[in-house]
């Protein structure tokens, strides 16, 4: 399955620029949020704002900026059934074939001696786990990508091909929840900790 549109959204910008100028090179169209959507069109590369997408402004100091079904309906709409189908078109809503999503620093805020609890709160993701384990469920036709260090693996697979290997997805897939569980343990032992104090 060709891959024809990314959404990129990522606390860790490593890496980030390179794999989306090969995604643009590639001919795939990119989606992004405020901070990765300033530094993609900051190196020259056209993206969508998310916004522009979903038709509805970030808001709640961006506490809410993807949580919504143009974005969620594009990650998970099966392809080929029917149904799915219909309501991709009645709706206008155009499929998401590569989500890349890293969280906020949950770990690395709550490791500073002086962090308060309202500002570790804060660093608490809530769209990106929900597009991760939307990308990784439907991992048949979705590519989801939480670790920097694969983008020059996929890379090379989108510019060969046009698209990512099964086996591949449901690799990224594995990962993925892997990323989300070890977030969630995190905020779980920061507040057990807190609890206790």
């Amino acid at each position: 399955m060709k891959i024809k549109r990314a959404l990129i959204s990522v606390s860790d910008k490593t890496g980030v620029v390179d794999f989306a100028r090969v995604l643009n090179r590639s001919g795939v169209e990119i989606i992004s949020t405020g901070g990765t959507m300033k530094t993609l069109r900051e190196a020259g590369i056209p993206v969508i704002y998310v916004s522009d997408v979903t038709g509805f402004p970030e808001i709640m100091d961006g506490r809410v900026k993807t949580l919504h079904p143009f974005v969620h309906g594009g990650i998970l709409a099966v392809r080929g059934n029917q149904t799915h189908e219909k309501a991709l078109r009645e709706l206008k809503i155009t499929p998401i074939d590569l989500v890349a999503v890293n969280l906020y620093p949950f770990k690395e805020t709550v490791a500073s001696p002086n962090v308060t609890l309202a500002e570790a709160v804060e660093q608490i993701d809530i769209g990106g786990p929900a597009m991760i384990r939307a990308a990784a469920k439907n991992f048949k036709f979705v590519t989801v990508i939480t670790n920097p260090t694969r983008y020059t693996e996929i890379a090379e697979k989108i510019e060969k091909d046009g698209a990512v290997d099964g086996m591949t997805r449901m690799k990224l897939a594995h990962e993925a929840f892997a990323h989300t569980a070890d977030y969630d343990s995190a905020i779980n032992a920061y507040l057990a900790g807190q609890l206790k104090k």
